[in-house]
């Protein structure tokens, strides 16, 4: 699995939000994304999930071209900004929901993912009645449900407790192992060297040196 990014540059409205990059990523490693609010961490992975076309370059995913040949990854789980599920719903119905859209993950994966990241399948609550951490933990469950080959999270560990985040570590290096890529962002600089195999720093757009 790899992702090759060859001179990707995005405008929105005349404004230039991603210039020039280029990158590749590969399979089996964490890449950490570091740059202030604004400064393209987030544009960048919508990029890559095939959220946004890029005005300029190319997005190249294991020999297909993203928005030519492929409108999506086809292995991938991401959690770009807030998660939102369905309030009325609990955790397992509404990642049932979600998997039934791709039919692509069993009520087996589901459990799966939900226990690795501290939530009881089990849990009749609905989602309205969460609690922060708890709406984040199912969002990276999402993220993680049938163990996709690229793994894409914009600030994971917002609202976890301590416990929370050696747990969420823990899925994250067990993915890295199974040969996952994953590309994180993170306030955190800590967290963020503790995991990554690389660090790419971002500043008005593009990769800074």
């Amino acid at each position: 699995m790899y992702i090759e990014i060859h001179n990707l540059s995005k405008k929105i409205k005349g404004v230039t939000v991603l210039e020039n990059i280029s990158l590749r990523f590969t399979g089996g490693r964490i890449y950490g994304l570091q740059g202030k609010n604004g400064s393209g961490k987030t544009m960048l992975m919508r990029a890559v999930c095939g959220l946004i076309r890029p005005t300029e370059g190319t997005i190249d995913i294991d020999g297909k071209i993203l928005h030519r040949d492929i409108s999506f990854p086809q292995s991938l789980g991401a959690l770009i900004e807030n998660p939102a599920f369905l309030p009325g719903y609990t955790g397992f119905q509404n990642l049932k929901l979600l998997a039934g859209i791709g039919e692509r993950v069993s009520d087996d994966e589901i459990t799966a993912a939900l226990e690795a990241v501290g939530l009881d399948p089990r849990d009749k609550r609905t989602y309205k009645k969460y609690s922060l951490g708890m709406k984040q933990r199912l969002g990276i469950a999402y993220a993680i449900m049938g163990a996709p080959q690229i793994i894409v999270l914009d600030e994971p560990f917002n609202a976890l407790d301590e416990s929370g985040v050696l747990q969420i570590r823990d899925v994250l290096l067990k993915k890295k192992a199974d040969g996952a890529l994953i590309i994180l962002a993170c306030h955190d600089r800590e967290e963020l060297e503790l995991l990554s195999d690389e660090i790419l720093k971002m500043e008005n757009g593009r990769i800074s040196t």
